[in-house]
């Protein structure tokens, strides 16, 4: 739990009662791989802290799924848009490895918002990065190659993207498998 503290830190200090009320709300799951957090159809009701893992953001297909997203240690996993609308999630959310999530529900997350000092700061700290996220996507489908794409995603993070099949990065990058073959061969 020490982790979700010091991530918070980064966005604003926290102090020992704000800190004391908002852990008290956080509850700690293992996840196995290929663990469905989230399913289609299926309204939100948590944040979470990606303790240690790797979780991508999908909507099913029948032939292939479209992976939209990935997140890794120290960040936090929500099907947001469903979180703060309370409808149900048009995509899904799948841990890729061995997971550890601490889990806060959407009415405890309320009650930090109400009775903490600093839950509003780092709430919206915390949607403006994931618009910030979201528009880098956005502008990099419209602005960039497949391998730039590739490129970028294997910068942010060599060690991990290591361990996320082949055919998800493909599809995160929007290219067939057989396509992310030749640019990994090319940049070889």
């Amino acid at each position: 739990m020490n982790e979700v503290r010091e991530f918070i830190n980064t966005i604003t200090p926290m102090d020992d009662a704000d800190w004391d009320f908002f852990s008290s709300k956080l509850k700690a799951v293992k996840l196995a791989k290929n663990v469905t957090l989230l399913k289609k159809g299926k309204t939100e009701n948590y944040l979470s802290f990606v303790s240690e893992g790797i979780v991508r953001f999908y909507i099913p297909g029948e032939e292939n799924d479209l992976t939209f997203g990935f997140l890794f240690d120290n960040e936090f996993v929500t099907a947001y848009d469903s979180l703060l609308t309370q409808t149900p999630s048009t995509y899904e959310i799948e841990t890729l490895t061995p997971t550890v999530l601490w889990r806060i529900s959407n009415n405890d997350l309320q009650a930090v918002y109400e009775n903490t000092s600093v839950g509003n700061i780092i709430g919206r700290k915390m949607a403006e990065k994931m618009f910030l996220v979201k528009s880098k996507r956005e502008l990099s489908f419209l602005s960039k190659t497949a391998e730039e794409r590739y490129l970028d995603l294997f910068g942010d993070r060599p060690k991990l993207i290591k361990q996320i099949p082949l055919k998800y990065i493909a599809s995160y990058i929007g290219v067939t498998p057989q396509a992310l073959s030749r640019i990994r061969r090319r940049i070889s």
